[in-house]
């Protein structure tokens, strides 16, 4: 999602969103599905997101 799409989706569903944080990860849509690229760019911009996984 970029930032034009998010403002797009706070605008558009803003009473149904209710205040909940929509996280803009600013990655463009250029993409092909499953591409290796772009799953190793989600994990690296969405870590900060995501609770850490427990240590083994």
């Amino acid at each position: 999602m970029e930032k034009t799409h998010r403002s797009k989706i706070q605008q558009r569903f803003r009473r149904a969103l209710g205040g909940t944080r929509i996280v803009c990860l600013d990655i463009p849509d250029d993409y092909e599905f499953m591409d290796a690229n772009l799953i190793a760019l989600l994990h690296t911009r969405m870590a900060r997101f995501l609770p850490r996984a427990p240590s083994a």
